[in-house]
């Protein structure tokens, strides 16, 4: 599939892991494909975004405060407690046995050192999933490149990630801006 990738969803790729650096996370997720495409100022995704308003740093400052105020801990718990797992419960016997605070992990911080000098981050389940529809998107365009559009495509066809979140927080029909993406890729 990356044999596709036009030279400007390379370089989302490329600042992707950047942002994931910056973020101090041991994976790609969504919200760092999004930054990315907003950090290629000449491009579909980014010209689109920001006619609804958004850029690199507004969405950055969005991201790093939701995931701040979010801890994954929490956005699981709701997952396993459909299934009947208590997390707090499990929480109470992890720390019983290894003593308080034992599960806490530092904060997440935007400016924060670098992930792994020289490593690359691995994609998450849902930023694969963003690629994987990236290609569809080409594909139903009858595009034979993967474009940062494209990606863009992928993202809000995907939906369920933080960067859906931050574009649907921030008031953004996705409809709309499906059809203004694939006027500008036909053009």
């Amino acid at each position: 599939m990356f044999e596709r990738f036009h030279e400007d969803a390379r370089q989302t790729v490329v600042l992707a892991q950047e942002e994931t650096r910056l973020f101090n996370h041991g994976h790609i997720g969504t919200e760092h494909l999004l930054l990315a495409l907003l950090r290629q100022p000449d491009t579909v995704a980014a010209r689109v975004l920001a006619r609804h308003g958004l850029d690199h740093d507004q969405v950055g400052d969005v991201v790093a405060r939701l995931l701040a105020a979010t801890p994954a801990d929490d956005l699981d718990a709701g997952a396993l407690e459909t299934i009947g797992i208590d997390l707090d419960a499990i929480r109470e016997k992890v720390e019983a046995a290894f003593g308080p605070g034992a599960l806490d992990r530092e904060p997440r911080s935007r400016r924060g050192r670098a992930w792994r000098l020289g490593a690359h981050a691995p994609f998450s389940a849902r930023a694969k999933k963003v690629l994987e529809l990236s290609l569809r998107e080409a594909i139903a365009l009858k595009h034979s490149y993967i474009g940062n559009g494209h990606i863009l495509l992928g993202v809000l066809r995907e939906n369920g990630g933080l960067a859906a979140r931050v574009i649907a927080d921030a008031g953004v029909d996705f409809d709309t801006l499906r059809e203004e993406i694939r006027v500008e890729l036909r053009s």
